[in-house]
């Protein structure tokens, strides 16, 4: 596309969009890998869906808090640590408000049990929409490639389909 007065103010917002969704992004990877729960929740809607795959995710933000704040099963509860990497964003705008966005994910977890790290690599399937505090994610869904001793297997994760 190339910008001329007549479609430049709608050039530059939709420049400030993809910047602010990338960051989404970004801040998702940061809170998650600082086990900083409260926080991640704020990236999403209110009646979000999240699916990490089978029976792992949760519809509200209420729940995935909840998910995430698990004493045993929960981000600081399961891990040790984590490491995710997010690149490869492509955005693309349904409307003004509304984006599908895909992004490639690499994530490095150490577990809190005695077992070996487990790497997962995959993308994510978000829908963000833009609300009064910005844009914010409404669904995630995590498709895996592939994963090196990660503890969900088979059916409990989402494969990305090859042609």
């Amino acid at each position: 596309m190339k910008v001329t007065n007549e479609n430049l103010l709608a050039t530059v917002q939709r420049l400030a969009d993809k910047d602010e969704i990338t960051q989404v992004l970004f801040d998702y990877a940061h809170h998650l890998d600082h086990n900083e729960p409260k926080a991640l929740v704020a990236l999403f809607i209110p009646d979000c869906h999240i699916s990490y795959g089978g029976e792992h995710g949760a519809d509200g933000a209420e729940a995935y808090l909840a998910t995430l704040e698990h004493e045993k099963f929960g981000i600081g509860g399961f891990f040790a640590g984590t490491s995710h990497h997010v690149s490869n964003v492509v955005i693309a705008f349904t409307d003004d408000d509304t984006a599908t966005v895909r992004s490639q994910v690499y994530a490095w977890h150490r577990y809190n049990r005695e077992r070996p790290d487990g790497i997962v690599m995959g993308q994510y399937h978000d829908v963000f929409v833009r609300t009064p505090e910005g844009w914010k994610i409404a669904r995630r869904e995590l498709k895996h490639v592939g994963t090196e001793n990660y503890h969900a297997k088979g059916d409990a994760l989402n494969p990305i389909p090859r042609v």
